[in-house]
């Protein structure tokens, strides 16, 4: 006879109490440093570390990673394709049968269409999240008080085979250095995986397309003074180097939250760091479900992060003195105007390049 299904369970969040549907199911399986972790062990995570992930995203637009089947082998995430079956998913709009306390927000694309998009206001959100499915959350770097005008400077710290998470960690400490040098206020967090992530708050000034430009400048710097630092947006230029992913501040481009679980083995988490935690660093795959909310009982590295908003005119200013050159947007992104051929070097032949490409 087929097993009994468990019934329903509640998680406290906040002063709601959120329903969680098949409590068991299994959505890491076990591995040799970790146990299994069931559906309501992801929504009681997100519950437990609600005070540090609702600093990353509190008033966000937020695109939900959802793993409704679990982390399990052969389940694949999907590239947005048409016609394409996945059974992982990118969630953008408000999904039918949401809460009535979900309150959306209406964001606008880079090809002009509108969509209402889940907004974080109160931890019990993303524990509803959690219970369809969510493991990661992506936060737009902006508020719903002004939608057009981000608040974060994202530097994403790509290693690229031949490179480690020890180089990722080093290259990030010259980045602190230099927006240092710049007047901003570097935090720190793993990516989940292998990545660095350093995140800056800034004024609500500037259009998305502003901060990309000083991401470029501020990498471009970053490049000149570190022989393993590239900029190179194709692959084949990188080589064995950490990629500075500047096009991360592209209007509609998310990075996973801090305090977020990523859909690897272990349960890894998205974690803010000390700078000096991160020195010390090796391996983060110890950074996980299991050990990050004790961590956070014992104060979040990012609670002064909203402390103080820099400005990004001196990373405005190093763009234009490097010559205000354009880079190449993301495939999916519309083409933008002084921006090169989005063909990779080693096609650039007459058959299949021209300038207008």
């Amino acid at each position: 006879m087929p097993s009994k299904k468990a019934p329903a369970a509640e998680v406290v969040a906040g002063e709601r109490a959120v329903r969680v549907s098949s409590p068991d199911r299994v959505i890491y399986p076990a591995t040799d440093t970790t146990p299994e972790v069931t559906k309501l062990q992801v929504a009681q995570y997100v519950a437990d570390v609600g005070d540090g992930l609702m600093r990353a995203l509190r008033d966000r637009p937020v695109a939900l990673e959802r793993w409704p089947k679990g982390v399990l082998p052969g389940i694949t995430l999907a590239t947005g394709r048409p016609g394409e079956k996945a059974d992982a998913f990118y969630q953008k709009r408000v999904p039918t049968g949401a809460p009535d306390y979900l309150e959306p927000v209406e964001i606008t694309f880079p090809s002009g269409r509108t969509a209402k998009e889940i907004c974080m206001t109160e931890i019990a959100v993303a524990v509803w999240a959690a219970q369809m499915g969510t493991l990661t959350f992506h936060p737009w770097p902006v508020r719903r008080a002004d939608v057009d005008r981000p608040d974060e400077l994202r530097i994403d710290l790509d290693p690229q085979p031949g490179t480690t998470f020890t180089d990722a960690a080093r290259v990030a400490d010259v980045a602190r250095e230099l927006l240092a040098e710049h007047g901003a206020a570097a935090y720190v967090k793993t990516s989940g995986n292998r990545g660095v992530h350093v995140y800056v708050r800034i004024e609500p000034r500037w259009e998305s397309v502003d901060v990309r430009h000083a991401a470029i400048g501020f990498a471009r710097e970053l490049e000149r003074r570190d022989d393993q630092v590239t900029t190179a947006w194709w692959k084949e230029e990188r080589g064995e180097r950490i990629f500075v992913d500047f096009n991360q501040n592209c209007r509609d481009r998310t990075i996973a939250s801090a305090y977020s679980l990523r859909p690897r083995p272990g349960a890894t988490v998205s974690t803010p760091l000390t700078w000096a935690e991160l020195a010390d660093l090796d391996d983060p795959r110890g950074l996980n479900l299991f050990t990050v909310p004790e961590r956070l009982a014992d104060g979040d590295p990012w609670a002064t992060i909203d402390d103080e908003a820099c400005s990004i005119e001196p990373f405005l200013a190093l763009f234009e003195e490097q010559g205000a050159v354009e880079m190449p947007y993301p495939p999916d992104h519309p083409k933008m105007p002084g921006e090169p051929p989005r063909v990779q070097p080693s096609r650039k032949v007459e058959a299949n390049w021209t300038e207008e490409q």
